[in-house]
């Protein structure tokens, strides 16, 4: 992919914006407050998300306390560019279900005087780096990482348990009904059962 001349005289500087953290954290939540400041501020803003992410809406972004805004569902990150020309402000949400093509297209989008902001996951039920999330983290000037509450414990929680197991299969879309927020020692007693 080769992106050409998509500064213009006059712009201003760009930049990324990374809200992570495990899930029940109010990641989109956030998103969606900054992108009505935006709003506010009569920025054009551009909502994206996975198409595949359809939990509670194909066409709007959702929170899990039902916050919504309307969105574009895409099936890759690159088409993100074409669409978002007009936009001053990207936003994009569950970035964790993209391509790994999305920290190019990111920086392609900042570099052109774009504030891109993204919320995803920062770890998969495993406990591991979630998708292209430390590519994007790496390459952002703002991270702002959300902590839950441990619904074993009620510390603060970083890691998102998968109520059922399944074999073979990272990527289980759900809410309550599939995953809960577990801080670090009840996250590992359940994981070491």
């Amino acid at each position: 992919m080769f992106i050409e001349n998509l500064t213009q005289p006059g712009q201003n500087t760009g930049w990324i914006e990374i809200i992570t953290g495990p899930m029940f954290s109010g990641k989109t939540e956030e998103l969606i407050r900054r992108i009505r400041r935006a709003q506010i501020a009569k920025q054009e803003v551009g909502i994206y998300k996975p198409a595949m992410e359809n939990r509670y809406a194909t066409d709007k972004i959702v929170s899990h306390n039902k916050k919504e805004e309307q969105s574009i569902g895409v099936n890759s990150s690159a088409e993100i560019i074409d669409l978002s020309k007009s936009n001053r402000v990207v936003a994009i949400d569950e970035a964790q279900f993209f391509d790994n093509d999305l920290a190019m297209v990111v920086s392609l989008l900042a570099n052109s005087g774009k504030r891109v902001i993204i919320a995803g996951l920062d770890m998969d039920y495993l406990g591991k780096p979630f998708g292209v999330m430390p590519q994007l983290m790496a390459i952002a000037e703002y991270i702002t990482k959300l902590h839950s509450i441990c619904m074993d414990c009620g510390n603060p929680a970083i890691f998102s348990y998968r109520l059922i197991q399944t074999q073979n299969q990272l990527v289980e879309l759900g809410a309550q009904d599939k995953y809960t927020p577990l801080c670090r020692p009840c996250y590992q007693k359940k994981m070491n059962r």
